[in-house]
């Protein structure tokens, strides 16, 4: 920002040189002129004016700019999910892993969202509202799902592995086929789920909600741990099997 003052009258040519050494003299001839000019300028009102000009432009920009803060917020969330419907029914990921990612942390509801047989791998979605989502065939390895609410999605044939979906609302989901090896479902509630054919091995199954599971036939349980008191005789008694370990399937921390 450039500082408006009133500059002092420059002195005449011989007081100015007055005293100066000789080799000074020509650099002088080019400086005394320009003082001069930027006296006469100085005291110009139309300059001065300028200034305050530029300064409330400068304001008035700064207002526009946090005004239209939401009319950006929108379009951001836009582009995000033109970006998510575009790449519906593809296997990679086609950007949807960052604009997941990004309408989750500002806050926006993912109900319904259709992600089948995306590569998501990694996807952080923590609280995610996803009532609906279909994450059929879909390669959602290592990703956070923390307290997401999955209530009524499908997650068939998903592979989930190592994941962590505790805390989360699973309620009436079907993760009949589902691969989670290794998956964190601390505390989640399974309330009506459906877990036909799924490979839960070595999967944490501290504190869930399984009291009320719809169906678990077929579903191998070997190498749980933390099963609830009463849980595996139940799933076993229903169908659910203990095949031998997957070499291949992670084992949890077992950390709640």
């Amino acid at each position: 920002m450039i500082l408006h003052e009133k500059r002092a009258r420059p002195a005449p040519w011989r007081s100015y040189i007055a005293g100066k050494r000789g080799w000074t003299i020509p650099l002088l001839v080019l400086e005394w002129p320009f003082d001069w000019l930027a006296y006469a300028l100085s005291h110009w009102s139309f300059l001065e004016a300028l200034e305050y000009l530029g300064s409330f432009s400068v304001l008035v920009a700064v207002i526009f700019y946090f005004s239209e803060s939401g009319d950006r917020l929108k379009q951001k969330h836009y582009q995000a999910w033109q970006v998510i419907n575009t790449a519906q029914h593809m296997s990679g990921s086609g950007g949807r892993i960052e604009a997941l990612s990004e309408l989750n942390a500002d806050g926006v509801p993912l109900v319904g969202v259709d992600v089948s047989t995306a590569f998501l791998q990694g996807v952080q979605l923590p609280g995610a509202r996803l009532l609906r989502a279909n994450f059929s065939d879909a390669d959602v390895r290592n990703s956070n799902l923390e307290s997401a609410d999955l209530s009524y999605a499908s997650l068939d044939g998903a592979n989930f592995r190592q994941s962590n979906l505790r805390h989360t609302s699973l309620d009436a989901a079907n993760l009949a086929n589902g691969d989670f090896c290794g998956a964190q479902f601390g505390a989640s509630d399974l309330s009506d789920a459906t877990l036909d054919a799924a490979d839960l091995g070595n999967a944490d199954l501290s504190g869930i909600k399984w009291q009320r599971i719809k169906s678990i036939k077929k579903t191998n349980l070997a190498g749980v741990k933390n099963p609830p008191e009463g849980f595996l005789t139940w799933a076993l008694r229903n169908g659910a099997v203990q095949l031998e370990s997957n070499p291949n399937c992670p084992v949890t921390s077992g950390n709640p």
